[in-house]
C-alpha cells in the first residue's frame, strides 16, 4: 500500500480537489484513510433524495469515507455544526474548505477501480478488477 497525506489550504473544492489529485498522481484503486477539516458551505446528497442540498455555515468534518480513481470518486462526508449535531450523506461539488482539510489516501497496484454505467440503478457503479492473475 502506497498512502499519499495532504492538506487543502481555504477556499478549495473538496471533492474536485480529490478528484484532481487522483488524475494528477493517476490512482487507479483509492481510498480515504481518514479525512478531517472544516467545510463553508457543505454540499450533500442525503439519503434517498435526487437532490443535493446546499447547508449554509460553517461545519465540521467528522469523517470523510469513500473510493477513489482516475474514473470517478464516491465520497461520503459526515458533518458538524455549531451545536455539535451531525449530518452525512454523498459529498458533492461546492464543499468548500473553510480553514483546512487534512486528507490521507490509501492505494494499491493489485486492484483497479472503474465506474462504469449500470442499467439496473441508472448510476455509474464500481467495478473492481485484479491487476494480479492469481487472484482471478
Amino acid at each position: 500500500m502506497k498512502i499519499y497525506p495532504f492538506r487543502l489550504k481555504p477556499n478549495c473544492d473538496l471533492k474536485q480537489t480529490i478528484k484532481d489529485f487522483a488524475r494528477d498522481n493517476q490512482i487507479e484503486c483509492g481510498f480515504i484513510l481518514t479525512g478531517i477539516g472544516s467545510l463553508k458551505p457543505a454540499v450533500i446528497r442525503l439519503a434517498n433524495q435526487d437532490k443535493t442540498s446546499i447547508l449554509s455555515d460553517k461545519f465540521e468534518i467528522i469523517s470523510l469515507n469513500g473510493t477513489i480513481a482516475i474514473s470517478g470518486v464516491h465520497l461520503h462526508v459526515l458533518i458538524s455544526n455549531r451545536e455539535g449535531k451531525t449530518i452525512g450523506g454523498h459529498l458533492d461539488y461546492g464543499c468548500i474548505n473553510n480553514t483546512t482539510a487534512e486528507i490521507a489516501i490509501g492505494t494499491t497496484q493489485t486492484w483497479k477501480f472503474v465506474r462504469n454505467f449500470d442499467s439496473e440503478t441508472n448510476s455509474n457503479e464500481l467495478e473492481i478488477i485484479s491487476n494480479d492473475s492469481s487472484l482471478t
